[in-house]
């Protein structure tokens, strides 16, 4: 990594608090630039920055990952030019690349309610958690790295609402409902009933042994997997991420309010929530093919065929 690659990271997470995710998306994207330009960021030219931005695709890259890098070293540059590291910026040029709508990937709610069953089959700790696990991630919408890094005095009074510090360390409130403040409930009870009385509590939630003390997203996917498999599911319709995805749609399909559940998601824009409505709008339209009589072929579930209508009279 070259020093003005370090500056540049540095600049991101002391001014604009990037997260270490994004930090860690901004290195490995510059360091391919770095790696894939004869000259290296600093001395190549437009029609340098072009052609490794075209080659991204080449390489069989989706076009989020090349707008992902793109944004890396536009972002890159604006800084150089900042600092007086160069006089003009060769990748002004680059455009963005198209991006088909890609439409997230949603259970429904009967699948929702056996995975929640699945999950919290038998009657061990383990069981518990992940129960609670699956609860907490359909009632509030968190994301995995917010749900996963809950510290458990968060839960300790059985709140309605979690406050939540999401991307950019803004705060926002995630709700819970009856079933998932019952699993918390129970998994405490558990949860206390196991720790060692002469060490330190864990502050987690979901306490484990790993380096970060907590259960990991890697470990919450293969447990989820397992789950899926026992309701009966595709494991490869199920993931942390999709439970977030169902929360945002169920919601909209129950008649919430768009702005309403962009706070509840923490999305900045609402064009990035937008992208539920077209789901739920799907799945209403296939309803209303499915079960309303104007909208079958005519005969169809005993209907009468259709008649022409009557001539009028010369």
């Amino acid at each position: 990594m070259t020093p003005q690659i370090e500056a540049f990271l540095e600049m991101m997470a002391v001014e604009r608090d990037a997260s270490p995710h994004t930090l860690s998306a901004y290195a490995r994207d510059l360091a391919d630039a770095e790696a894939h330009l004869d000259a290296g960021l600093m001395t190549a030219d437009a029609t340098a920055i072009e052609a490794w931005f075209r080659g991204l695709a080449e390489r069989g890259m989706s076009p989020a990952t090349q707008s992902r890098r793109r944004s890396a070293v536009r972002q890159f540059y604006r800084f150089a030019l900042g600092e007086g590291w160069l006089a003009d910026d060769p990748s002004s040029r680059l455009d963005a690349p198209r991006r088909g709508r890609s439409l997230p990937r949603v259970l429904e709610r009967a699948e929702v309610e056996r995975l929640i069953a699945a999950a919290g089959q038998g009657d061990s700790a383990g069981a518990l958690r992940l129960r609670t696990l699956v609860e907490l991630a359909y009632a509030s919408g968190l994301r995995v790295s917010e749900l996963l890094s809950l510290r458990v005095e968060a839960v300790r009074r059985d709140p309605a609402f979690l406050i939540v510090r999401g991307k950019g360390g803004k705060e926002r409130m995630a709700p819970l409902n009856t079933a998932a403040r019952t699993a918390v409930a129970d998994w405490l009870t558990a949860r206390d009933a196991k720790r060692n009385p002469d060490a330190p509590d864990s502050p987690w939630l979901f306490p484990s042994h790993g380096k970060k003390g907590h259960l990991t997203p890697r470990r919450f996917a293969q447990l989820l997997d397992q789950a899926a498999i026992r309701a009966g599911i595709d494991p490869a319709r199920v993931s942390p991420h999709v439970l977030r995805h169902a929360f945002a749609t169920h919601l909209l399909d129950g008649g919430a309010d768009l702005r309403v559940v962009q706070t509840f998601l923490g999305h900045a824009d609402i064009s990035t929530t937008q992208i539920y409505t077209h789901v739920a709008g799907d799945r209403l339209a296939e309803v209303v093919h499915r079960h309303h009589p104007l909208a079958r072929q005519d005969g169809e579930a005993g209907l009468p065929p259709s008649r022409p209508a009557p001539r009028k009279p010369a």
